[in-house]
């Protein structure tokens, strides 16, 4: 009974393991992975950089948004955009050298704060959130402007490959779908205008009208014979039997009450 019981358990655990290792290989065949490019870290500063091939910065930028809302994000741009989560920052621009793909550059808190200038970030983010994290009561002289640039507007640490552990310790960046963006004047109005039938997909909300050929004229008439008001104004009569006539010889057709 224990041998069988054993069995049993065994007999569920490996398909309990098949099944986990067919969704892990479907799932990456619906991943988009970033690979790791570059990499900087000093102290409390650190940054990465991924390449995402032949993807303009807006599609990357759709993309992420879309597997994690920021809290700001700048407005549409094909050179460069930014997106802000409350503990790191995406920098996203296109790559000069191959202007087919997006560079992604995710900087933590810190390395945005010792290296990048808040005057050329006030272009792009609202400077509520700039004030949150540069104290006003401090200086800061960085003047770094985004990888792209990193030898005209150097940064405070250097860049480097990344090495076999390192990329080991910081796997690809993985997003979901394909990443096409949609516009908002592509997605199906929510509302329509009063008195009008909205429009769905759904075929329970969809109307279909009879036409009626020439030669149905005939039962549609008899149709309508045998409709009978529902209203109470109308009402029947009492008898359909023909008039009395009285036998007086006058000849005058009296009706019956």
């Amino acid at each position: 009974m224990v041998k069988r019981l054993l069995t049993s358990v065994k007999v569920i655990l490996i398909g309990a393991l098949l099944a986990l290792t067919l969704t892990g290989c479907g799932g990456e065949a619906a991943e988009n992975s970033y690979p790791l490019e570059s990499i900087t870290q000093n102290g409390q500063q650190q940054s990465k950089v991924y390449r995402a091939e032949n993807k303009t910065v807006p599609q990357v930028a759709e993309e992420l948004r879309q597997q994690e809302e920021p809290k700001e994000i700048s407005k549409t741009d094909t050179e460069r955009m930014f997106l802000v989560y409350p503990d790191k920052w995406y920098h996203l621009q296109k790559d000069p050298k191959k202007p087919e793909d997006t560079l992604i550059e995710i900087s933590n808190n810190e390395f945005v704060r010792q290296n990048y200038s808040p005057s050329f970030l006030e272009g792009y983010i609202l400077a509520s959130v700039l004030g949150n994290l540069f104290d006003s009561h401090k200086r800061y002289d960085g003047k770094y402007r985004g990888y792209t640039e990193r030898d005209i507007y150097k940064p405070k640490t250097t860049y480097h490959t990344p090495t076999a552990q390192e990329k080991k310790v910081t796997p690809p960046i993985t997003t979901q779908g394909s990443g096409s963006i949609i516009k908002r004047s592509d997605r199906p109005s929510s509302t329509s205008n009063s008195g009008n039938t909205s429009v769905g997909t759904n075929e329970s909300t969809t109307k279909k009208g009879k036409i009626v050929k020439s030669s149905d004229e005939g039962a549609l008439y008899n149709q309508r014979k045998e409709v009978k008001p529902s209203s109470s104004d109308f009402s029947r009569p009492q008898s359909n039997s023909p008039p009395r006539v009285s036998s007086g010889g006058s000849g005058k057709i009296t009706k019956r009450r």
